[in-house]
């Protein structure tokens, strides 16, 4: 058995793979084939020295100066507009899972809605050297990202409306998939639907509200209401308060966030009025809020997962070596009592 070596402070702060090889009386070569399982084989008795040197010492390689000798941080980068909403937590989620499993790690910056903040991040991201970096930015045309090209460092716009031509963009089908849902809602005899739209940044439509705009048109309805707040359940109870105040109130709305739509439930509650009787109500996001709601919110579930996934393998897997290129996914109408439909 090896001898354990005085390990405070002043003796030795900061342990070496030469104090390894040391110990165990072996090269530090051999301590790396060793640490790294290659690419020489070790003895099994020599690695057991290795091993008892390393425990004893309490030795830990240092991953980042290997990562970064090799070419590579093993770190991904990820911005989005705010932590707390359950869609952005569960897609960052899934991002941190897809890349874990190639064995790389994630930082992950709250933009707060801020694009100020946004930019900063990404510059932060860019010092560090990340691998590559997801922004789910707060503006739905074209984010600045020049300083990550710049650097070689390659972006992925997740959940992105506007699909440009240029670069990795990675985003559900905002304007079918809401036309869908808006039609479904007509399908219940509803002729007067509202939209709750969350603000967005730039001077372009959401991709959700286009969709509604084409249902409309499409059975033929008059231009209906819409009630723009924030893209949170403060804004939807606002938006909410607002619709309550109409003379006459539309039968149907559409809600571009899960929760937004929380919140305009609450507001309706209030009031005492029924969901779906007095208003039937869908939503946009399909995260595990709207199956908690009351009652349950029919929404157009976002496919999470494989977006993420998707995002993974452009920066790190098999589209890494492909030109960027824009991704879009097909969403799912989840339809459960806020609509009018009953829950499977």
């Amino acid at each position: 058995m090896l001898a354990m070596p005085d390990l405070s402070a002043s003796a030795r702060p900061v342990v070496t793979r030469k104090d390894v090889a040391r110990l165990a009386g072996v090269s530090t070569a051999v301590v790396s084939y060793v640490v790294n399982g290659g690419p020489k084989n070790v003895a099994p008795a020599t690695q057991e020295k290795v091993r008892q040197a390393i425990t004893a010492l309490g030795y830990r390689p240092n991953v980042t100066a290997r990562a970064l000798k090799m070419g590579s941080s093993r770190i991904l980068g990820m911005v989005v507009p705010k932590i707390s909403s359950p869609f952005f937590a569960s897609l960052a989620q899934a991002v941190e899972q897809a890349a874990e499993q190639e064995g790389y790690a994630m930082l992950l910056g709250d933009s707060r809605d801020s694009l100020t903040v946004e930019r900063r991040h990404l510059s932060n991201f860019a010092d560090r050297q990340v691998d590559g970096v997801f922004l789910c930015s707060v503006v739905n045309h074209r984010p600045e990202v020049s300083e990550l090209d710049g650097r070689g460092i390659r972006t992925v716009l997740l959940n992105f409306s506007e699909y440009p031509l240029e670069g990795d963009a990675i985003g559900p089908e905002f304007v079918g998939s809401s036309r869908r849902a808006v039609e479904h809602l007509a399908s219940h005899g509803h002729r007067d639907i509202a939209l709750v739209q969350g603000f967005v940044t730039g001077n372009t439509l959401d991709g959700r509200e286009f969709g509604w705009r084409e249902a409309l048109k499409g059975m033929g309805a008059s231009e209906g209401r819409i009630f723009r707040c924030s893209f949170d359940r403060a804004g939807g109870y606002d938006a909410g308060r607002r619709f309550l105040a109409l003379t006459e109130r539309p039968t149907a709305v559409f809600i571009t966030s899960d929760e937004q739509a929380v919140g305009f439930l609450r507001a309706l509650h209030e009031a005492g009025l029924r969901v779906p009787e007095d208003v039937a109500v869908m939503s946009f996001d399909g995260s595990e809020e709207s199956e908690f709601s009351w009652p349950p919110l029919s929404t157009v579930r976002q496919p999470v997962q494989q977006m993420a996934e998707a995002g993974v393998r452009a920066i790190i897997g098999t589209g890494r070596d492909e030109p960027p290129r824009t991704q879009v996914f097909d969403c799912e109408l989840v339809l459960r009592r806020s609509c009018g439909c009953d829950e499977p």
